[in-house]
């Protein structure tokens, strides 16, 4: 028995050291070692992590060229490595490898984050120092203090650099070719017909768009997340699935930071972040990127700057629902996804969901008239009624295409104004496809008389030819207002469009709308399946926000005259007066002016 204790006490003491060893390696893990920029000098050696397939990083061994002063802004250096091993030497720097942690000595020097151009024969990158990454966290007022100087060397670092290249080394080169390794977007569920029209708008954006082979899922994945793990950006989910992908570079218990450059540079953002798995890495001299599925959300990407983007674990972000009905006779399909809710990304991702849903279905034609109800829902405010019809035109666009950039001129205007952040609640869609090219162009239209009084009821014939159809004859009665004045009524008969453009114009020429006078404006829009008669007084009219006050004497004009520098006032030498409208089941086309002389 007196040697059972000695012996329990060795296997306590061991037990203790093996628990401190194992913390002690949890703590390097989450708080790394951080070598600054001063401390890198060409020729050391280093290692960096990504992922090549599946969800473990692999590494991939490194030799530091230089590192190239104010190279991504002033006061901005990256750190010039050149790749080595099988794998990076035969794919290249690849897009969503961007973020993938280096290390030189055990201690984390930075990410993974540029690359020179296309059809390099080397795997050279630039290396976003992580001092620079980590002042992104000073931006998140949540973030631990500790967390900030990671062990104290890191805070500042970026500013001392002492090794660099001079205007004429030929490192200095390098920098001159340095673009940011893409984070490629992923489009699951995509024709390559909608992905080619909408890529330019992405691509604009800094993000590469690349067809998908995998989707975006809520498969767990019970592989954690560490340095050199893929990670995505979700921007649509549901039935059809868009999603960007980068590299972890650094995380805590609460938060990561991955890619090592912006995805948009958007600041404060909301958008899902998942894990991924590398499907494959596609190597190409011109275009090499990973393919990713997308698994299990663990949070909110909450800041995209221009060092690198910060996730925040537990966190679910704001997403925008999307019910999209489409209907053909007694059948119809409904799609079900969400969108993020941001200024820049929010339009265009809707008119690519939009378009790629038309353009998906089985009654998809050139010759497809649609039916466009619907209404977007923002808090605190009126919805924005979505009523249209779209047919074909003769050397226009794609019909599909005209109705997804209608719906993105809605969301555009929503989100540009200058008073509120539009909360989007919802977006439903109920769109009606006929299997036939329905418009009217108007022909002709007069009245049956030259001269009139106030107060006369006069008949005005307007002519409108359908596309391969017998003309349309309408007669349309309509009376001159009793305060008309003497002279020459000019009496507009036209389209919805042309009356929208005449508003538009007008109000271009003042400052931008609060989000309320926007979303009234949009309300007030017509309808394109009417045929519009409107009579034009030579008086002037004043428009006020999303009030019109037509017919205004001239004394009342002098004083509001005065009010245009404060107010958002647009004046027109015409008044409008007495709009009447002609409903059609076809697209209305074209305008004409009809002058009478009232007496």
């Amino acid at each position: 028995m007196e040697t059972v204790e000695p012996m329990r006490s060795l296997l306590s003491l061991a037990l203790v050291g093996l628990l401190l060893l194992t913390f002690s390696f949890a703590a390097d893990t989450t708080q790394p070692k951080i070598l600054p920029v001063d401390q890198i000098q060409p020729g050391m050696k280093g290692v960096a992590y990504t992922v090549f397939e599946g969800t473990k990083p692999e590494a991939m061994d490194l030799e530091v060229l230089g590192v190239l002063k104010n190279a991504n802004g002033p006061k901005s250096d990256l750190i010039l490595v050149r790749l080595k091993g099988k794998k990076p030497e035969y794919t290249g720097v690849v897009a969503g490898m961007s973020g993938s942690p280096v290390y030189i000595d055990g201690k984390l020097v930075g990410a993974l984050s540029y690359r020179i151009g296309q059809f390099s024969k080397e795997p050279i990158a630039g290396v976003t120092p992580i001092a620079q990454m980590l002042e992104i966290n000073e931006l998140d007022k949540t973030m631990p203090a500790d967390a900030v100087n990671g062990n104290g060397a890191a805070k500042n670092q970026a500013s001392k650099t002492s090794v660099g290249a001079s205007a004429d080394s030929p490192l200095s080169n390098y920098a001159n070719l340095l673009t940011p390794i893409e984070a490629p977007l992923v489009f699951s569920g995509f024709s390559e017909d909608a992905l080619r029209k909408f890529s330019p708008q992405f691509a604009s954006a800094g993000v590469m768009p690349v067809m998908g082979v995998g989707s975006a899922s809520n498969e767990k994945q019970p592989e954690p997340i560490e340095p050199g793990s893929s990670v995505s950006a979700i921007l649509v989910r549901g039935d059809m699935d868009i999603a960007a992908t980068c590299t972890v570079t650094y995380y805590d218990a609460d938060r990561l930071l991955a890619c090592g450059h912006p995805l948009m540079q958007f600041g404060q953002v909301e958008m899902p972040m998942t894990k991924s798995r590398v499907v494959a890495t596609l190597p190409s001299p011109m275009n090499a990127f990973k393919i990713v599925n997308t698994t299990e959300a663990i949070g909110s990407f909450v800041q995209d700057r221009k060092t690198g983007i910060l996730g925040r674990f537990n966190q679910t972000p704001r997403m925008v629902p999307v019910t999209l009905t489409i209907r053909t006779g007694a059948r119809q399909k409904e799609f079900h996804y969400e969108v993020l809710n941001n200024s820049k990304l929010t339009p265009v991702a809707m008119m690519a969901t939009f378009y790629n849903a038309l353009q998906g279905v089985n009654e998809y034609g050139e010759e497809t008239t649609y039916r466009l109800n619907g209404h977007i829902g923002v808090a605190g405010f009126p919805d924005v009624s979505l009523q249209n019809m779209f047919a074909p035109l003769d050397g226009g666009m794609p019909t599909a295409y005209a109705v997804a950039l209608s719906l993105g001129d809605r969301f555009s205007r929503v989100f540009d104004n200058p008073t509120s952040t539009p909360d989007i609640k919802s977006v439903d869609l109920d769109v009606e496809l006929v299997n036939e090219r329905r418009w009217l162009r108007l022909e002709t239209a007069r009245t049956d008389v030259t001269e009139a009084r106030p107060g006369d009821d006069i008949v005005l014939e307007a002519v409108l030819r359908p596309y391969r159809g017998e003309r349309i004859v309408r007669q349309i009665p309509i009376k001159v207002p009793t305060s008309t004045p003497k002279g020459n009524l000019r009496i507009l008969v036209s389209d919805g469009e042309t009356l929208d453009r005449m508003r538009r114009v007008s109000a271009g020429l003042g400052r931008k709308m609060d989000l309320g006078t926007t979303i009234a404006l949009l309300n007030k829009e017509h309808a394109n399946h009417r045929l519009y008669v409107s009579m034009l007084e030579a008086n002037p009219q004043a428009m006020v926000e999303d009030k019109v006050m037509p017919t205004l004497p001239l004394s009342v004009m002098n004083v509001m005259d005065g009010m245009r520098g404060t107010q958002d006032m647009v004046v027109s030498g015409e008044s409008a007066v007495n709009e009447s409208s002609t409903p059609f089941d076809y697209v209305v086309t074209g305008s004409q002016v009809i002058t009478v002389n009232v007496k």
